[in-house]
């Protein structure tokens, strides 16, 4: 990304109508979350009415957040994980109907695994076995439809873990998000790398990313500026990449996402 950014953001569909001006002056991306949640998605038709209909006009990339809650995608119960991949189809049925071209996963990996994945031979290797075998029909599907599913850090310490999975996949359907506060928890909390390193191990897989402000104590959703995330070191890296990933402010307070980008353009990193 040579040029600064244009920043995106994730809003409801209910907090449309009252950014739309703001979306449509730039095309600027945006994430509808609310298409993670099961009971939406069993009857996700009047939220997909109600999205298109203040969306006309409206011209960026459009992307949802996927089914997360009560499950991870290396579950072992092949029962469990059958619901699993129905969750994620329902989520793709929503992309169809949407025209949207993302779709946002949780990883599910933690700093327990950063000292026991290789308590075994074999146990790394079947942890991301296990996450590609929920993740195959959704995979193809995806490929069909045009979707990139990203995987998104939550608990993770190590970036390495979900490169790896894209790694073993080998599909343009999966690529990789890095949420900017939930790295910055792992790097205080839990010694993680820094936020820039999780990006820069990211590299040209990057297709997404949240941004938000924290303290490093808790995963907090604040307003860019409010908390004490280092921002510079972090859109260097994103300036380096040729992959254009989404730029998704995701804060708690879906009324004050332009408090968020003015704050980036003060700093000359983001518009």
């Amino acid at each position: 990304m040579n040029q600064i950014p244009i920043i995106g953001a994730q809003l409801t569909v209910l907090d449309l109508p009252k950014h739309r001006d703001w979306l449509i002056e730039k095309n600027r991306d945006l994430e509808l979350p609310e298409f993670c949640m099961a009971d939406i998605l069993a009857a996700p038709d009047p939220f997909i009415a109600m999205a298109r209909t203040a969306l006309d006009g409206w011209s960026g990339r459009l992307g949802i957040h996927g089914p997360f809650a009560g499950f991870e995608l290396d579950v072992k119960d092949r029962d469990i994980r059958a619901v699993v991949q129905t969750r994620i189809d329902r989520a793709l049925d929503v992309c169809e109907k949407l025209g949207a071209t993302q779709m946002v996963l949780h990883s599910p990996y933690d700093g327990w695994d950063a000292h026991n994945l290789d308590n075994r031979p074999t146990d790394r290797a079947r942890r991301i076995a296990a996450i590609l075998d929920t993740l195959a029909p959704g995979l193809r599907r995806a490929e069909d439809q045009g979707v990139e599913i990203v995987l998104e850090n939550i608990k993770d310490t190590d970036p390495a873990h979900r490169a790896a999975v894209i790694e073993a996949a080998a599909s343009p359907a999966l690529k990789l998000s890095v949420d900017i506060g939930h790295a910055y928890w792992a790097h205080v909390s839990c010694d993680a790398p820094p936020v820039d390193r999780f990006v820069a191990a990211a590299g040209e897989r990057l297709a997404h990313v949240h941004l938000q402000d924290a303290d490093g104590y808790a995963d907090r959703h604040w307003v860019l500026g409010e908390g004490t995330i280092p921002l510079a070191p972090i859109f260097a890296e994103l300036a380096d990449l040729a992959s254009n990933p989404r730029l998704i402010v995701e804060i708690n307070d879906f009324s004050r996402v332009r408090d968020a980008v003015a704050h980036l353009e003060a700093l000359g990193l983001g518009q």
